[in-house]
């Protein structure tokens, strides 16, 4: 036992000591070096990290003092030196671009979001071996994105959202095998989507506002999402009846695009679906489930602006969860179902209410249900302007907002509107 403390005793003081001499590794000293100084100067305050960062003491020796967690964090390698492994300066305002190389080997999160950097990202980037986390939200970076990055397997997360990017996705990117979260939008990316189908860990994808274009539902995605975004873009295409192999997609949205054809009865009986955004599209037809939708764990569904027809689908006051429906500017026609009515006002233990119902900008006709009439500002979000319902007046709460189509209009539309 004597033997065995004496070794434990050696070993801190082995350890302590080298703690006592530790240094910065060489290597990550010239590249902190090198990214303060592409950091535009009058962007850096007097306070600011990159302001401490003068070099006159070894940066991550000096472990108890306020240089140690400004800007960036060190860990021990028991040769004897310290290892920059994480930089974070975002939300700092610095302008400026990123060094031609970038050479900080053991890092392992960079953070610059929300600061004012412009220029591309250097090509160097792939030197960042060991890089789990890399962001650059907010910025002004401009031209295509360096296919280096592709070259990151170790990467998890990565943010390029809000910038001016041009040109399409790196096909490299398909090496990107661990990364979970990626986030481009805010660009101006143009081109089709590549095959994702590899990136077996991804499970958040948000493409929106950019310039995508091409056949949507021929890209391949890992059956790992979990949330898909890819709205205000030029997609086109239809709705696979596959869609369903998505197994864990619990929110889509693709509103803002040029989708057309049916929106599939696998949405609405989806195991993990929650929130559906089809909004703004070309869709023409819906199709009702079998299961008329008892087992949806559907919450939201947003399927206004389209070109939608027939009547209201019933089946949607049936899902168990659902409590806001946005059917806004389609062509449905009909009278409103009493199910929708009760399925606001009438309070149930084991299923949701409409909390929003938007059906404005149809052609619905006929006696508004009774239930709907006695609802008071403020109770629910309900809206039937825009209509066929000639006692829908202004005057009622639910017809708030707007008036009602011409008579001309609705019999214009169809000979069964009275």
């Amino acid at each position: 036992m004597k033997v065995q403390f004496f070794l434990h005793l050696f070993s801190f003081f082995i350890f302590f000591v080298l703690l006592a001499q530790c240094k910065t590794h060489p290597i990550d000293i010239q590249g902190l070096k090198d990214v303060k100084n592409r950091i535009n100067p009058k962007s850096i305050s007097s306070g600011s990290c990159l302001g401490s960062w003068n070099f006159s003491v070894d940066p991550c020796d000096h472990i108890f003092t306020d240089r140690f967690t400004c800007g960036f964090r060190c860990d021990l390698i028991v040769s004897g030196f310290y290892r920059v492994t994480e930089i974070s300066l975002d939300q700092a305002g610095y302008s400026g671009s990123l060094p031609n190389s970038l050479n900080l080997p053991h890092l392992e999160i960079l953070d610059m979001s929300y600061n004012s950097l412009s220029g591309s990202i250097p090509k160097s980037v792939s030197n960042l071996t060991r890089l789990r986390r890399l962001s650059f939200s907010k910025n002004s970076f401009t031209g295509p994105i360096t296919s280096s990055i592709g070259s990151l397997f170790r990467l998890q997360e990565l943010f390029l959202d809000n910038n001016k990017f041009t040109g399409s996705i790196p096909e490299s990117f398909k090496g990107l095998v661990n990364i979970k979260r990626f986030e481009l939008q805010q660009n101006n990316i143009s081109g089709e989507l590549p095959d994702l189908n590899q990136l077996r860990n991804l499970i958040f994808l948000d493409l929106s506002d950019n310039r995508l274009a091409g056949n949507f539902f021929t890209t391949n995605l890992p059956d790992s999402m979990i949330e898909l975004s890819v709205r205000n873009n030029y997609l086109h295409g239809e709705f696979p009846l596959n869609f369903d192999e998505l197994r864990f997609l619990q929110v889509l949205d693709l509103r803002h695009n040029l989708l057309s054809g049916m929106i599939p009865a696998v949405l609405f009986h989806h195991s993990s679906l929650q929130q559906l955004t089809l909004s703004h599209n070309n869709f023409t037809f819906l199709q009702v489930p079998e299961d008329l939708g008892f087992r949806s764990k559907l919450i939201a569904i947003d399927l206004s602006y389209n070109n939608l027809r027939g009547l209201l689908p019933a089946f949607l006051a049936s899902m168990p969860e659902l409590s806001a429906l946005n059917l806004e500017h389609n062509k449905f026609s009909g009278m409103i179902p009493m199910q929708y009515a009760v399925k606001v006002v009438v309070p149930r233990n084991h299923t949701a209410s409409f909390e929003r119902l938007l059906l404005g900008g149809n052609y619905l006709f006929g006696p508004i249900p009774g239930p709907l009439l006695g609802l008071k500002p403020g109770s629910f979000d309900v809206s039937l302007v825009d209509n066929c319902l000639y006692m829908c007046p202004d005057t009622v709460y639910i017809c708030h907002g707007g008036y009602q189509k011409s008579y001309l209009d609705c019999k214009t539309f169809g000979p069964m509107i009275p």
